[in-house]
């Protein structure tokens, strides 16, 4: 079995400083200031005693290595933040690579993965980390060469001195530079002469994902391991009440079999053996709480979206006398599923208790929460506790739970081993966290002229918190305006599932839009720009989302899909603002033998400033098809508290050949970036529907869509 290397902020010290003459500065993660970088000497490096948290490293043969905090879930962090230290430093970017940095919050700061803010929050500290260096190269060679500084330029590596032709690589200069003192200010680039940021660049790790080289949790290996599977209750709502264990602990390769909270973990020598032996265990429970059923989520639906109990979120105006003066009132109500995470990685995690400390390993979007919650369990300093990352195969908000490193590490410290715990995909898919189920009621209040005068929302959830985004759009375009919620809770565990919250939302507030915009006769798209300019000229309350960055990602959509002007084909609109950045889709929509077909979406982005084109056209693009497959397909539901979908078999994900045409363009507006990783979900739901209602005249206000009778219909 291959063995997953397991790189450390000591080694990585050492190895740079063997390299010998090299040029290694350490910067400051939690600041962006150009005094926050340090040239480290050679001696430092080797003896590990640096205080600064990252490190850019020159070395005399021209390699370039950045130590990376953030996880890898997908989001292509691993190129992005190398292509940015690049741009500024001017480097060949066939010389640069990235080393994945392990837990430390003394050293780093926000090192998770979630909520598309890893490159906004890194942007500029990377920026000056790449300029600083260029800097002391460009004086190194100024020195060498008896010339100013400001005669030279520099590109692909080398500094140049273009009146006399000369030019130094950086390998030649990294020994010289190394003795440079730190600017205390540098400029950075303007974004028009960037040569690399924007530009479309490969994957740092795609040939290791296609070769197959062990890059992930599931692939760590450790010469002495074992492995263990968990039995969980078969049901939310059921606790442990007795355990035989005698068939499974005689057979080949187990080693115990033991029992901790309601679990029942079998360990052995293999994933095979123990997953055979798990099968042989006779496990009792009983009733601990409610067995709910989908029919039961049902019911309660329909009660609270009746309650007078409600949580007010937002209020303007005078709600009730705009839709008692009213010309037309719209209602709609619109529901979303429970949807399993569904990683094609299912949960795994090393960990080693030992007298010393706690040393854990594998895939999680929050180390410093799977570090603190370990620490707290076995009672413990979480200084003690290391984590090491490894990259993630998926997670979409399911790894950002720490119950499966838990787990790892409460078994190790019982069974006093090495353990790496593994989940089957029926685990993943029946013993996890999963998206809320929600029910939302929508109301418009339409004058004489169609304007929209009033608008009410109500979100009710399923242990989902807030299912509502109160100061969204259309938020302070309206004048009489109420959102409130109701929440149930329940013993099903949920969490965030990638856009939490805006991943349902936006289908049911969008698809609503269009509803209003059809009742007050109105084009769907000069609906909400006339909304978005009555929101700019006259504001009603605080508006918390960038109107002309809105509009413009409409505009954008609109005119690339030539909008209003094709025929044969139906087209449905959305557009949403979640995570910092905006989004605005066209679905296109065509009857095959009857039933509606998607054939292609448009999507118009503006995330600020791309960093990596092909890697931010496979966010949106993955987006579009994430929210499309799971809008279409994807369903949960429960009997007496259990799950009845628990593999790929009878829980619908998209097919290759179901996924449309996407056609991607950003708005280049030259501000910083935003993040991306989230933002193209949202909208995508509500343009599919939208889409099928032009094609067959059925609205689609339930998910998943292809289990409608609307749909079925058609």
């Amino acid at each position: 079995m291959s063995s997953l290397s397991k790189p450390s902020r000591r080694n990585f010290m050492k190895l740079a400083a063997t390299a010998g003459g090299g040029l290694f500065l350490g910067f400051s993660w939690t600041s962006s200031v150009a005094s926050a970088l340090e040239v480290v000497s050679d001696t430092a490096l080797a003896a590990g005693k640096i205080d600064f948290n990252s490190y850019l490293a020159l070395s005399p043969d021209g390699l370039i290595t950045i130590f990376s905090p953030n996880p890898e879930l997908g989001q292509n962090i691993k190129t992005s933040f190398p292509m940015i230290v690049a741009e500024e430093l001017d480097a060949d970017w066939t010389k640069v690579k990235v080393i994945q940095a392990p837990l430390d919050t003394n050293k780093f700061e926000r090192q998770v993965t979630g909520g598309s803010g890893a490159v906004p929050h890194s942007w500029e500290r990377l920026r000056k980390a790449g300029a600083t260096a260029r800097q002391m190269l460009i004086e190194a060679a100024a020195k060498r060469w008896k010339v100013p500084a400001s005669s030279l330029s520099t590109e692909n590596s080398m500094v140049i001195h273009k009146a006399s032709g000369r030019k130094l690589s950086y390998g030649e200069l990294v020994t010289e530079a190394a003795k440079m003192p730190v600017p205390a200010e540098v400029k950075l680039k303007e974004p028009k002469d960037f040569k690399l940021i924007g530009k479309a660049v490969r994957n740092v790790d795609n040939h290791e994902m296609v070769t197959g080289k062990p890059l992930y949790g599931i692939d760590f290996y450790r010469d002495g391991m074992l492995f263990a599977m968990i039995q969980r209750p078969t049901a939310f709502g059921m606790k442990l009440k007795s355990v035989d264990a005698a068939a499974a602990k005689a057979m080949p390769g187990i080693v115990d079999v033991v029992t901790f909270k309601n679990n029942v973990a079998v360990v052995g020598k293999s994933t095979w053996q123990v997953n055979k032996a798990r099968k042989a265990l006779k496990i009792a429970y009983e009733k601990e709480g409610a067995l709910e059923s989908s029919a039961d989520h049902d019911r309660l639906f329909k009660e609270l979206l009746d309650s007078k109990e409600a949580t007010v979120r937002r209020k303007d105006g005078d709600v009730d006398t705009a839709f008692k003066n009213a010309a037309k009132v719209v209602k709609g109500e619109y529901q979303c599923p429970f949807l399993s995470h569904a990683p094609m990685e299912p949960m795994n995690f090393f960990a080693h208790v030992r007298p010393d400390g706690v040393e854990l390993v594998g895939p999680t979007q929050t180390p410093e929460r799977a570090r603190g919650e370990v620490a707290k369990l076995l009672n413990i300093s979480p200084e003690k506790v290391t984590v090491e990352l490894t990259r993630l195969g998926g997670g979409f908000g399911r790894r950002l739970a720490a119950d499966y490193v838990l787990e790892a590490a409460e078994l190790s410290s019982i069974i006093k081993a090495p353990v790496k715990v593994i989940w089957t995909r029926e685990d993943d898919m029946t013993g996890g966290t999963y998206r809320p189920a929600v029910r939302y009621r929508f109301e418009a209040a339409l004058d004489a002229k169609g304007n929209m005068i009033g608008y009410k929302l109500r979100g009710v959830g399923i242990n989902s918190g807030n299912p509502t985004r109160e100061d969204n759009f259309p938020s302070g375009a309206v004048d009489n305006l109420l959102i409130d919620s109701v929440e149930h809770q329940s013993p099903i565990t949920t969490g965030p599932w990638r856009a939490p919250i805006t991943n349902f939302l936006a289908f049911a507030e969008q698809a609503f839009l269009d509803e209003v915009a059809e009742a007050a006769g109105k084009d769907p798209v000069q609906f909400r720009l006339a909304l978005l300019e009555k929101a700019k000229k006259a504001p009603v309350g605080e508006i918390k989302y960038d109107i002309d960055r809105m509009k413009g990602v409409i505009e954008l959509a609109a005119e690339k899909s030539g909008w209003g002007k094709k025929k044969g084909v139906a087209q449905g609109f959305s557009v949403y603002f979640s995570h910092r950045s905006y989004v605005a889709q066209v679905g296109e929509v065509e009857l095959k033998n009857g039933a509606p077909v998607v054939k292609k979406i448009y999507a118009a982005a503006d995330c600020g400033q791309v960093i990596n084109l092909s890697g931010a056209n496979q966010q949106v693009k993955g987006g579009v098809v994430d929210g499309l497959g799971h809008a279409m397909y994807s369903n949960l539901t429960f009997k007496d508290g259990a799950p009845e979908q628990n593999n790929f078999s009878t829980y619908r994900l998209i097919r290759m050949k179901e996924v449309p045409e996407i056609d991607v363009h950003f708005v280049n507006n030259g501000i910083d970036p935003t993040g991306l990783g989230e933002p193209a979900l949202p909208p995508t739901g509500g343009a599919v529907a939208n889409a099928i209602y032009k094609a067959t005249g059925k609205r689609l206000r339930n998910q998943p869509f292809m289990q409608q009778a609307e749909f079925k219909s058609a």
